[in-house]
């Protein structure tokens, strides 16, 4: 759903329903829109929600120590510490793009992933051992991976997208257990690649409060539905008026977490 694609969203909505019944489809959804499409189809008559992620915003700072500096004191000390402990813990980092990513590494990867899988979940993996490499092969210089290494061997990885405007953080896994290098490898590192580069935001995904005091702060995201049953769509749609609220209401509560200094703090 993209206005220079010169569709208007409410015949794209029509269109995504009537393609919809014609497979039998219970249910259609476009996640991740932008508000204005999200408002649009909310006018066609589709059921709308809203989430919440965390996002770092980059204004043009010019290294990680500019983005510090906006911290409150004690932020900026304690993000300071867990930089510097995982730099003591004799690991190696590196941050690989596209082709300096080998085999090796993708191999690497595949057993963080299954080691973040089997600990969090229990269940079997859904992707396989050799989605790495095709992804590397078809994506390109838009693949970043983050890697510590020790003696020489990959422990631990965070995977990375980049997109036009944002630098989207997706798997993270370890075979050690050293403190605060999960915090370095998907957030500190990306936000260096993203002041490195210039990119105006690190996605950083839902969940984890966590990453409010590490600068990435709540922001809104945007979905819309479409139920085929009429009965359900509407305990559905009661569900979602109660929820968006609320979800507003704990977005506000999170806002006030936030590491940044107010002004004419030090």
């Amino acid at each position: 759903l993209h206005p220079e694609a010169g569709v208007p969203v409410a015949a794209l909505a029509q269109g995504l329903v009537q393609g919809g019944r014609a497979v039998g489809a219970s249910s259609v959804h476009v996640t991740f829109c932008t508000e204005g499409e999200w408002a649009a189809l909310g006018q066609a008559g589709w059921l709308q929600r809203i989430g919440t992620q965390f996002h770092w915003a980059n204004p043009g700072y010019g290294c990680f120590e500019d983005f510090l500096g906006a911290l409150a004191s004690r932020k900026r000390k304690a993000l300071r510490r867990e930089r510097r402990d995982v730099q003591a813990a004799g690991l190696t980092l590196r941050c690989l793009r596209g082709a300096e990513i080998t085999p090796r590494h993708w191999e690497a990867f595949h057993r963080f992933y299954r080691s973040t899988t089997d600990r969090k979940w229990g269940r079997s993996a859904y992707l396989t051992k050799r989605f790495w490499p095709l992804l590397g092969e078809r994506l390109g210089d838009a693949v970043v991976l983050m890697v510590a290494e020790r003696d020489g061997e990959p422990v631990a990885g965070a995977l990375n997208l980049v997109g036009r405007d944002a630098i989207h953080g997706r798997n993270w896994g370890a075979v050690v257990d050293v403190p605060f290098l999960h915090f370095e490898l998907c957030y500190y590192m990306a936000m260096d690649f993203a002041i490195a580069h210039g990119i105006p935001r690190v996605e950083a995904g839902a969940q984890g409060e966590h990453k409010i005091q590490r600068g990435y702060l709540p922001v809104e995201t945007y979905s819309a539905h479409w139920i085929a049953h009429p009965g359900l769509s509407r305990a559905v749609a009661e569900f979602l008026e109660r929820e968006r609220p609320a979800m507003r209401r704990e977005m506000a509560a999170l806002a006030t977490l936030s590491p940044f200094r107010a002004e004419g703090e030090a």
